[in-house]
């Protein structure tokens, strides 16, 4: 548990506890201060109760980041962008696996020969990589010459169309008494005030 619980325990709250370390579980309800009504876990006749450890909490969150960095591995901390991925083929995936395998075993033993077979797996990748886009676009092309290929670029285009007119255009926003509001200044007092 968090550090934002309620600091009360019970012997049922207990007992979930206990079967929650037995079965190598966490209970995660207070990880996030919030408020009050959702951090119970039982609300009734004016009591609220909630289920809380100890107050180890620092011996709970280090062996989370124990094993965190044991399971997961640590990471540069740059956030790499979504790489299009919608032409890999099992070989592509195949090469990329083997890379990625190459690459923690030279980041475990640094030697000259795992930085070598690191370096080989890269080059490979980057040549299966061209090979696999350029057939998946020719697929693509011919595909698109066909009449069943331009139907469904038209249909695409057309959902594309409609999917941007919904977020682009607010259809009807109505006050407390139903009427709708025109005007810009009205309607973001409403969002304001549906937000808060």
């Amino acid at each position: 548990m968090g550090k934002f619980g309620v600091k009360e325990r019970n012997l049922e709250g207990q007992m979930v506890v206990d079967f929650a370390k037995r079965m190598d579980m966490a209970v995660v309800n207070t990880y996030f201060q919030k408020r009050e009504e959702h951090r119970v876990t039982y609300k009734s006749g004016g009591r609220s109760t909630q289920v809380v450890l100890p107050d180890d909490w620092e011996t709970t969150a280090e062996v989370i980041r124990v094993t965190g960095r044991k399971v997961l591995g640590v990471s540069s901390g740059r956030r790499k962008e979504d790489k299009e991925t919608w032409w890999w083929n099992e070989e592509v995936q195949d090469s990329i696996q083997r890379k990625r395998l190459a690459k923690k075993k030279w980041d475990m033993d640094r030697t000259e020969e795992n930085r070598q077979e690191y370096k080989e797996l890269q080059r490979r990748v980057k040549r299966e990589v061209a090979k696999a886009k350029q057939e998946a676009y020719d697929e693509l092309y011919t595909r698109l010459d066909t009449r069943e290929g331009q139907k469904d670029l038209y249909r695409l285009a057309r959902q594309r169309d409609r999917d941007g007119k919904d977020v682009q255009q607010v259809r009807v926003i109505k006050d407390r008494d139903g009427r709708g509001l025109t005007s810009e200044e009205s309607v973001q007092r409403k969002w304001k005030e549906y937000f808060e």
